[in-house]
Formats: C-alpha cells, structure tokens, sequence
C-alpha cells in the first residue's frame, strides 16, 4: 500500500509548500490535489461525491493545479504528485500535454496525472464546448496526451481534434500514468480501457467494492487484465492500519488519507501539519 495525503482544494500557497514537506517527512508516497478553474454564480449542476449544496467551494482557493504542484515539487525529493483530478476534458489536450510533460521533468518523473471530465455543465459550456461532446472528447484528450508525453513525433486524427505530425521537447523520461477519476459506467469503462489507473472520489466500502470488481470485469473485457493498473481510494473512515488493510485486500494500490475534511473552511495550519504527522505515526508507521 502506498499512501497518499488528499488536500483538495482548501490549501492557500502559504500552507501548501509546507504540508508537503511534512507529508514527505512523514512517510507519505504522494500528495493530491484538487482542480477548479472558476466558480459558476448560478449553476443547476450538483456535486455528485458529497452530500452538499456547491456552496462549500464559493471561496475555496483555485489555484492552477499545475502551478501548485510545480511550487510543491520545488520543496521536496521524493513526494509523488498528481491532481485528483484534472478536468482534462475543458483544456486543449496539446496544451495540456506540454505543461505536465514540462512538470515532469522539473519534478524528476514524479507526476501522475488524475484526469476526469467535470460534473459542472459551466467548467464545458463557458469555454464554448458542448455539454453532450463530452465522453468522446475526454477520451481524445487522453489519447493525445498519452500519445504526445511518450516522445518522438505523432499525429492526430479524431473528431474534436485534428493535427498533423508534432512532437514534444523534452518529454518525461518514464511514462507518466494516467488515473481516470468518476463513478459512472462511461468513466469505469474510459479507466479499463484507456487508463493506467482509476481513482475514487470516495463512496461507501460497498459501493468501492463493486466498482473495483467492475473494473476487474472490464479490463478483461479489453483485454487489459494483465497490465499494471492503479487502484486509488480513499474516504473519511479510512482512518486506521485496519481499515486501509480491509481496502488493501480488495484490490486499493494506493490510500488516500483525508486527515481533516477537506469540504470543510480551512484550519490552521499547524492543525494540519500535526494532523499529517499523527497519520505518518499512527498508520504510516505501523503498517505491516
């Protein structure tokens, strides 16, 4: 089990640099954040993984999960980082490309890449992209990522996305992995057969379950049960050595510790530092 430290979205830069260098100390294999390039006035849309109105995320900070992560790998060595997630479908994917192929190398390959489409209609329709375009044109952004991060020429022929042959300098020594995040049928179907991983945005151990044998049926659909595939979770009972064995025997490669809640206002920060220190004494520490 690796383990992972969640901050979300509540992490001004002042806090941030330091709580993953604590995480780093303390035992942690990566740190995840959030990823939210506005806040809609008026939406109909709802937030499907926490029981809430959107209010919660009005003032929440929103910095640019490029820029954050690129600050946080200047302060540490060995600490993976990833967004969970990016929504890689409301970005152009050649852009995209450039800039966490860029971060990889600035961090030494420790980037992953969390990547899901949104559940806000705005985070599409502000930008000009169809609501409805949405499943095809993730799956084509994944698809030129992957192809543009690997190095050397590539083209590119689909139906959002047409490009002659281009290629990337530099790109990332090792391959960065692709965790596709989302609940829904598409988004367990987009993980088994796109990505290198799947990642939840936290639901019931029952629900986790039936979502990891899911993804165990569909990766043997595509022909793809044989190749490494991460599995991330986390929720706010995951909390001791035996819970994150509990989820560790179904399938989880990586646990993500919410050591507060991240839906919540922000605390201080040395709440958070010692939070993140009692998690590496607690767990971290005693695990096996």
């Amino acid at each position: 089990m690796k383990f992972v430290l969640g901050i979300g979205l509540q992490s001004n830069i002042e806090h941030a640099l330091p709580m993953a260098q604590e995480a780093e100390k303390s035992g942690f294999w990566g740190l995840q954040v959030g990823d939210s390039y506005m806040y809609p006035k008026h939406s109909d849309s709802k937030y499907p993984y926490y029981e809430t109105d959107r209010s919660f995320l009005e003032n929440m900070p929103m910095y640019d999960p490029v820029m954050m992560l690129s600050a946080m790998a200047a302060v540490t060595k060995t600490l993976f980082l990833y967004p969970s997630v990016y929504k890689l479908a409301s970005r152009h994917p050649v852009l995209a490309a450039k800039q966490w192929s860029s971060l990889a190398c600035f961090s030494n390959d420790r980037i992953l890449l969390g990547v899901g489409i949104t559940p806000w209609l705005e985070d599409l329709t502000y930008l000009g992209i169809e609501w409805k375009t949405r499943g095809k044109r993730m799956d084509e952004c994944m698809e030129i990522v992957r192809g543009l991060m690997k190095g050397g020429y590539f083209k590119y022929e689909g139906e959002h996305f047409q490009f002659g042959e281009m290629k990337l300098n530099p790109t990332p020594k090792k391959p960065v992995p692709l965790i596709v995040g989302g609940h829904s049928a598409p988004a367990l179907r987009r993980a088994a057969r796109l990505g290198d991983g799947w990642t939840s945005a936290g639901s019931s151990r029952e629900e986790l379950v039936r979502m990891i044998g899911e993804l165990g049926r569909l990766r043997r659909e595509y022909g793809k049960d044989k190749e490494p595939f991460q599995i991330h979770a986390g929720d706010p009972t995951l909390a001791t050595v035996s819970a994150f064995k509990e989820v560790e025997d179904v399938g989880v490669t990586h646990g993500v510790a919410s050591v507060w809640n991240v839906y919540a206002p922000p605390s201080a920060l040395q709440e958070k530092l010692d939070a993140i220190k009692r998690f590496g004494d607690t767990v971290i520490g005693k695990y096996r």
